[in-house]
């Protein structure tokens, strides 16, 4: 009954790729949750979903779904390089904020098509089904799912996902209402509630926000902010700053863990490329989330098969 938490992307607004940022990567968001029996449920379509193809790369055709917390570039690059859609008889429930105007497939279709990109959507042998969401509870293949509204730039949701007792919410994006400001959405701390793992926006320092306060992000002081107030057992720094090399996430995640020491947050991790959390069903002899990385190269044998 646990639920195995991988991380594929980690990184904000766009790739990024230098000896400076191995250890943390530099492919951005996805999050891949999985449980023994059940579909995966992956948490935005950055380019680390590439990744996350290489690793289902044989098999029975893929069946999942997604929970894409927004459409910005870093969030969605990675649908027409994921292997697994690249195979007849795939399926993928998509599911997304609505988005005014145009629907979710429109918008979706609008940017998977020529000129941006060489074939369009329907050229994939897949099936995607396309579900719009605001303020909403359901089901997916046992796990309960429930997304809101968040402060950001556009449409944006946030997802707590509930499973065997253990529980997640991924707030990828999250915009902090000002400098210095402890002020947390209502929506954020009802998703953000009791959870085992908050994965959290915490793409600037203090410096970056004073000069980028309205750019849709927040600080890592305000991530533990927001775990403090939902009364999170661990939290999951997210979104790096593709300006942030390796030795800089180290200081950060530094000083938020000395900072959370008084706030009653059991553990502050840095998510990093190939990092998998364990949840697992309470009453468990445990002490927290187990965890355990391994480099995502792992699985580059794999690579050609994932193409067509």
């Amino acid at each position: 009954m646990s639920m195995e938490v991988t991380f594929f992307g980690v990184r904000g607004s766009t790739p990024c790729s230098s000896d400076d940022h191995k250890r943390y990567g530099g492919n951005t968001a996805c999050v891949a949750v999985e449980r023994a029996g059940h579909e995966p449920i992956v948490l935005d379509l950055g380019t680390g979903l590439r990744h996350f193809g290489l690793e289902r790369a044989h098999g029975d055709p893929f069946k999942a779904s997604a929970l894409l917390s927004h459409l910005h570039w870093d969030h969605v690059q990675g649908i027409p390089f994921f292997g697994p859609l690249l195979v007849e008889g795939a399926q993928l429930d998509l599911y997304g904020p609505v988005q005014g105007e145009a629907s979710l497939c429109d918008t979706v279709r609008s940017f998977l098509s020529p000129p941006y990109f060489p074939v369009d959507i329907e050229a994939l042998p897949c099936e995607i089904t396309f579900h719009e969401l605001a303020d909403s509870s359901f089901d997916i293949d046992g796990a309960s799912v429930r997304s809101a509204e968040v402060p950001h730039i556009g449409p944006t949701l946030g997802f707590r996902i509930e499973f065997g007792g253990t529980s997640i919410a991924y707030v990828s994006d999250h915009q902090q209402p000002g400098v210095e400001s402890t002020h947390v959405d209502e929506s954020v701390l009802e998703l953000a509630q009791g959870v085992d793992l908050l994965i959290h926006d915490a793409q600037f320092d203090e410096l970056e926000f004073s000069v980028r306060h309205d750019w849709g992000h927040c600080t890592v002081d305000y991530a533990v902010e927001v775990a403090a107030q939902a009364g999170a057992s661990t939290l999951a720094l997210f979104h790096h700053d593709p300006g942030h090399h390796d030795a800089h996430i180290d200081a950060l995640l530094a000083g938020a863990s000395r900072a959370a020491e008084s706030r009653g947050i059991g553990e502050v991790i840095a998510a990093h490329e190939g990092l998998t959390v364990s949840l697992q069903t309470p009453g468990l002899d445990r002490v927290g989330p187990d965890r355990r990385s391994a480099p995502l190269g792992r699985t580059a044998q794999h690579e050609g098969a994932a193409r067509v």
